[in-house]
């Protein structure tokens, strides 16, 4: 279906993820899915952070936040990291109420990646090798979220 001209300049932007530990999911994020923090704005009782791949020499100064597309944010709710009495956030995967799902990232090799996953102490929600879907994998971060692993097609 050909895109309308008043939809013409749309873009996917980003999706949103609350986070109970910033410091955890910051260092997930980065180290080992390799994004890079391009911005982070405190407010009274809460922190933005948003988490960007850099394909070459962007600028990661909060100025392409919003240029671009396949922008992550994760917003803290100050106080969540010292509560004894926080049960977490909902990842959408459990009853009752499924709802959202997961997130997914592209690799050059799925077996590969997930070698990596397993060094790094990365909790999985599915390896290549189980199940029918043996090309892909899902790995949890912090919070739960999962986050599909597929082979991405290069040119």
């Amino acid at each position: 279906m050909p895109r309308t001209a008043e939809t013409a300049s749309f873009k996917f932007n980003h999706t949103m993820l609350r986070v109970r530990d910033p410091e955890a999911s910051l260092k997930f994020y980065t180290e080992v899915l390799g994004m890079d923090l391009a911005d982070k704005t405190v407010h009274e009782t809460f922190t933005l952070y948003f988490l960007v791949f850099n394909y070459g020499n962007e600028v990661t100064d909060g100025t392409t936040r919003f240029g671009r597309e396949g922008v992550l944010e994760l917003t803290h709710n100050h106080g969540t990291e010292s509560d004894p009495d926080f049960k977490g956030y909902a990842s959408g995967n459990s009853e009752p109420g499924r709802g959202f799902g997961h997130i997914a990232l592209a690799v050059d090799d799925v077996e590969k990646a997930c070698e990596r996953f397993e060094r790094l102490g990365v909790k999985f929600q599915k390896r290549p090798s189980d199940g029918k879907m043996r090309h892909i994998a899902f790995i949890l971060d912090p919070d739960g979220y999962w986050v599909e692993i597929v082979k991405g097609y290069y040119p």
